[in-house]
């Protein structure tokens, strides 16, 4: 478990140094101007769809019913779903081709005229990328279930890497039209790139299989993941109209801090992708063992973290970006938004294993509930606390969910939730009244990352997660 995380999180690592230099490129290329914008407001769509398959959208529905069939049923399963995924692939292009105009305005309110024609010429032709996607994530499935993590994780880095190799190359030269090209390059290569080890594995493209009532037993499953990814979307984009509320500048500061935040999500994205595949292929007390082992590593990565960024929030703003303010907002929302991350990382999983045994829609209704929180929570405590009133709303949706979670499924008295999640609450309070007032910059770092690195060794110690459990 912990090689293929490891390996899985430095294949995603490459893909999100890939991205950056993208994003960079892209600025050397054209200046941060209108075209940019433009641009970056026509890959919005097809990026959100790429990021919500990269994170298990179509996977954490499909594994375990790909699981639950034995060899000869897989490839036929496999068979049979391929040309339906990229015939839905095909009707997603269509609805962002045709709709391009409304979609541009919709997203970039603030574009000028010739920045609309731009955007929507240019996703008119990322439109196209939606099959890739799509086969790309369903292809991943059969690689997942022998937990061959690296290669399927690798989608990322070779989306990037034609249109990183092209502005790299074009540089001021460079188009809108070519540089859209070259992500549709990118979207192909991905599901290109898993063919052979399939075809190693059995799998022939040019043989038609069926398999009855496959298409519709997938789309139960995968229905409840799609709302919780649309309601996950819609709680951002009101902490992005609450914080629009609380003066200016008050946005630009949630996104910032939350760009930060999302850094040690990396490994975490990784634990659950690999959690998943290994608990779709186990039963009973072995998939509880798989559970607990999966909970005590994602408090090992969240807890030192967490007190870390906490202790060190000051000194992250002035090393990473200098031109704000350290005595600003976003040391104090960089903290508090770092809550979260410890009861997130224990939802993910906790979802994940009822995903396991086919059970989309209980972690949906847990985690709508959790969300109604935290959007009544958004509509009150920002307006008493400022800014870190939304990170606190975000604080007590996720200790709903994962409350919720572990009850419904019978979990409160199996799993050491209350042990852990007090030592996290302790360390992060220490850290947050200990080191994060130090106005020292070398000083309140090397602390915070003395603190995080003894809690990490503590942690190991006592928690031990890759040791075996009996039942």
């Amino acid at each position: 478990m912990f090689g293929s995380t490891l390996w899985l999180t430095l294949a995603t690592l490459t893909g999100l140094a890939a991205g950056f230099a993208r994003e960079w490129l892209l600025v050397a290329a054209w200046g941060a101007g209108g075209r940019s914008d433009a641009f970056l407001v026509s890959l919005f769509l097809p990026e959100a769809l790429r990021m919500a398959l990269a994170a298990g959208l179509l996977s954490a529905a499909a594994l375990p019913l790909y699981q639950q069939r034995v060899a000869q049923a897989q490839q036929d399963w496999l068979g049979a779903m391929i040309p339906r995924v990229l015939l839905g692939g095909l009707g997603v292009s269509v609805l962002l081709s045709l709709g391009a105009p409304f979609w541009v305005r919709l997203i970039g309110p603030g574009l000028v005229t010739d920045g609309y024609a731009l955007a929507a010429s240019s996703l008119q032709w990322l439109a196209w990328s939606a099959p890739g996607f799509l086969l790309h994530a369903l292809l991943c499935v059969p690689l997942q279930a022998r937990s061959r993590f690296v290669l399927a994780g690798l989608g990322s880095l070779l989306f990037n890497l034609p249109p990183v190799v092209y502005l790299a190359v074009m540089r001021h030269a460079a188009t809108p039209t070519g540089l859209a090209s070259a992500c549709l390059l990118g979207s192909l290569l991905m599901p290109a790139a898993l063919l052979p080890s399939l075809v190693r594995e059995g799998w022939r493209p040019w043989h038609i299989s069926r398999a009855p009532g496959a298409g519709r037993e997938l789309l139960q499953r995968i229905g409840p993941l799609l709302s919780s990814n649309l309601a996950s979307q819609g709680l951002a984009l009101l902490e992005r109209m609450v914080a629009s509320l609380l003066g200016e500048g008050a946005v630009t500061w949630v996104n910032l801090a939350r760009k930060l935040i999302n850094l040690p999500l990396i490994a975490l994205m990784s634990l659950n992708q690999v959690l998943l595949g290994l608990m779709s292929g186990a039963e009973g007390q072995q998939r509880m063992d798989l559970l607990r082992k999966g909970l005590g590593s994602a408090t090992l990565l969240t807890v030192p973290a967490v007190a870390g960024l906490i202790g060190a929030a000051g000194a992250l703003v002035a090393l990473l970006l200098p031109n704000q303010a350290v005595d600003g907002p976003l040391p104090g929302l960089l903290a508090w938004f770092a809550v979260p991350l410890m009861f997130g990382a224990w939802n993910a999983l906790l979802a994940r294993y009822a995903y396991a045994a086919g059970d989309t829609r209980l972690p949906l209704a847990c985690e709508l509930t959790g969300s109604l929180l935290n959007a009544v929570l958004l509509a009150v405590l920002p307006f008493f606390f400022g800014l870190i009133g939304i990170a606190m709303a975000a604080v007590c949706g996720a200790i709903l969910t994962g409350v919720l979670l572990m009850r419904r499924q019978g979990l409160l008295s199996a799993l050491p939730w209350r042990e852990q999640w007090l030592l996290g609450a302790g360390v992060m309070l220490l850290a947050a009244t200990v080191l994060h007032p130090l106005s020292n910059v070398w000083l309140q770092l090397g602390l915070s990352c003395a603190y995080g690195a003894a809690l990490l060794v503590g942690l190991a110690l006592w928690l031990r997660p890759w040791r075996s459990l009996n039942p």
